[in-house]
């Protein structure tokens, strides 16, 4: 009987150390579960932020796409016009033409005919005074 009561309390040992040992297991088990839905909570939270900074770099990207076509296409704009512009040499023979000619000595028409009238008015003058006139 000392022996059956012997094995009765290993038996029952046995059955509270494996209790003991399930509910460590359970308590681990559920402190494992808790973490792993903290970590997805996380995860979750952190693929929104990365998917939202996503979409503000994309939506910069193409603004900045937009930003450097406009730029090509005002150089290109500016490339065509520069051939337009007239070079050194042109100038140079401009100016060479304009100095020859020196427009600023040009006289219009009505100081032509003020200078024509002016030399008829000193003309009679001169016939009415009887002095010879000058040519």
């Amino acid at each position: 009987m000392a022996q059956e009561l012997q094995q009765t309390d290993t038996g029952q040992d046995i059955l509270l150390d494996m209790s003991s040992r399930i509910r460590s297991m359970e308590g681990k088990y559920n402190l494992l579960r808790d973490r792993v839905l903290i970590v997805n909570q996380n995860m979750v939270t952190e693929y929104k932020k990365t998917l939202s900074e996503m979409k503000a770099i994309n939506s910069d990207l193409k603004e900045i796409k937009m930003d450097l076509f406009q730029v090509k296409e005002t150089m290109r704009h500016l490339v065509r016009e520069i051939d337009f512009f007239a070079r050194k040499e042109d100038v140079k023979v401009l100016e060479k033409y304009i100095n020859l000619w020196n427009p600023m000595k040009f006289v219009t028409e009505q100081e032509v005919i003020q200078i024509l009238e002016r030399h008829e008015h000193k003309k009679n003058k001169e016939v009415l005074h009887g002095t010879k006139p000058s040519v």
